[in-house]
């Protein structure tokens, strides 16, 4: 892993409240999994695009029946 060192003015509080609620030993932890976290909910969220978009094919109506026919055969 890579690692970058830099200079931050950070908000002593929030930076406080990070380490506490994330279980850091560190600042450079809380901050690095603070960073982590939230470049995970922007892919989460990102994933909405998809939705809609034909990625999944099938008949939702036959699905949800009690007996579903069987699959057709492609000619």
């Amino acid at each position: 892993m890579r690692m970058k060192r830099t200079n931050l003015v950070l908000d002593e509080r929030l930076l406080n409240e990070a380490t506490r609620v994330l279980g850091a030993k560190t600042y450079s932890g809380a901050v690095n999994t603070a960073l982590e976290e939230v470049i995970r909910l922007k892919k989460i969220q990102g994933l909405s695009q998809f939705f809609g978009s034909g990625v999944w094919e099938g008949d939702l109506a036959e699905m949800r029946e009690d007996n579903p026919r069987p699959a057709r055969r492609p000619r």
